[in-house]
């Protein structure tokens, strides 16, 4: 059998894996549900504006869309061709998802950096620094994820719900689009200038969270009881979102984000 690759990868699960470990069938249609919501959660602020020309913002903050929702399709693409037993193509995509998690941290933390620096000007300094909290941890907390599933490449049953995990972590941005247009007056700007309180980051981490949940009752369902893996990921997923409201007012963050603003300047 040839040596695994990282990202995205697939091994030749043993001959004793039963066909219930291996349901990539149930995957796909996860990766479908979780670019729905990514587009969908998007699409009044982002994607529609875009459309009609009505957008402004800096080309960092589109090379970060295209970065973020192309992530979505690659791992579609990748439970596609797992579920066709194509794990030549399957490994050699999994090379191209290396690159592209590691450029999405990158331009993910520009990105917050540059919101941070618009609150900044606008005036709102204290706010802008407690809510960059929420688009700094979901960034890191998805590169660790990805990080454990690239180290859990020999482990099939792992590497998959790790993959997942990280791709749903991607989605309380876009869940929070989705609770902020709702809940915002009409007239009230909708962007960086105007950053809500991190604890309303609580209401979109639920909302990823039960997509999550699903995934778990699939497991359930299928295997008798949960994979230990979704139960680790899940409880350092909700750590990290629970944490980052207390820190988000504290001393030691803003330190923090005194260092990021640094790094931009």
């Amino acid at each position: 059998m040839p040596p695994a690759s990282a990202g995205f990868i697939a091994v030749t699960p043993a001959a004793s894996e039963s066909v219930r470990e291996r349901p990539y069938g149930f995957y796909v249609r996860m990766g479908y549900a979780c670019a729905a919501v990514a587009f969908l959660g998007f699409a009044p602020t982002y994607w529609m504006p875009v459309a009609a020309g009505t957008f402004s913002g800096a080309p960092i903050v589109h090379l970060h869309g295209l970065l973020f929702f192309g992530w979505t399709v690659l791992f579609i693409v990748q439970a596609h061709t797992m579920n066709a037993r194509l794990r030549v193509r399957h490994r050699a995509l999994g090379l191209f998802g290396i690159a592209l998690a590691t450029a999405m941290v990158f331009t993910g933390m520009m990105v917050a950096i540059h919101s941070m620096q618009i609150g900044i000007a606008a005036g709102v300094d204290a706010r802008a620094r407690a809510f960059s909290i929420v688009p700094i941890t979901t960034v890191l907390t998805f590169a660790g994820l990805v990080a454990a599933a690239i180290a859990a490449s020999r482990r099939p049953a792992e590497h998959m719900r790790l993959m997942l995990v990280a791709t749903i972590s991607l989605l309380v941005p876009a869940f929070a689009r989705v609770f902020r247009v709702a809940l915002t007056p009409p007239g009230v700007i909708i962007g960086a200038a105007n950053p809500v309180p991190v604890g309303r980051s609580l209401m979109a981490s639920a909302a990823a969270d039960l997509v999550l949940a699903v995934a778990i009752a699939h497991d359930w369902r299928e295997r008798g009881r949960p994979h230990r893996t979704y139960i680790v990921a899940g409880l350092v997923l909700v750590t990290v979102q629970v944490l980052r409201v207390p820190l988000a007012d504290t001393a030691a963050w803003h330190s923090v984000t005194n260092v990021l603003l640094s790094l931009w300047n």
